[in-house]
């Protein structure tokens, strides 16, 4: 089962407003998240682990891991983790706040929304469905 990545997606309220801040600030470039440490595990996240983010409250989408890589050296190492373009909405899924990125274990990960109900929701209809235990 793979590995993957949970961070809080901040200075964004939905999934709609990650995109467009990417696509006005960052036009053609490869999408890159950064953080300060290096994940140890790395090799595992890159073998089909993906980036899932976290917004108000709720995981909503992720992204496919392509690489993991350290920049700098000594005190001013940085890492950075290159993402696939696609964002894949998720059933959203109630998870705390807590700083930096953690792990997340394949069997933790909440479904694609497309797999798990064969076709396109509202992200506040899916999170109303799950709050009400219908889903």
């Amino acid at each position: 089962m793979a590995l993957h990545m949970i961070k809080l997606c901040v200075g964004c309220d939905t999934v709609e407003e990650l995109l467009a801040w990417h696509a006005e600030e960052r036009p053609g470039r490869p999408w890159v998240m950064h953080t300060r440490q290096t994940p140890k595990r790395a090799d595992e996240l890159v073998t089909g682990g993906s980036l899932y983010r976290v917004f108000k409250g709720v995981i909503l989408c992720r992204q496919k891991i392509l690489a993991v890589d350290t920049v700098g050296e000594g005190a001013g190492a940085r890492c950075e983790v290159t993402l696939d373009a696609e964002c894949v909405r998720v059933a959203p899924t109630p998870r705390r706040a807590f700083q930096g990125w953690r792990y997340l274990d394949g069997k933790d990960a909440p479904p694609d929304l497309e797999s798990e109900i064969g076709g396109e929701i509202p992200p506040e209809l899916a999170r109303q469905l799950r709050e009400a235990g219908a889903w």
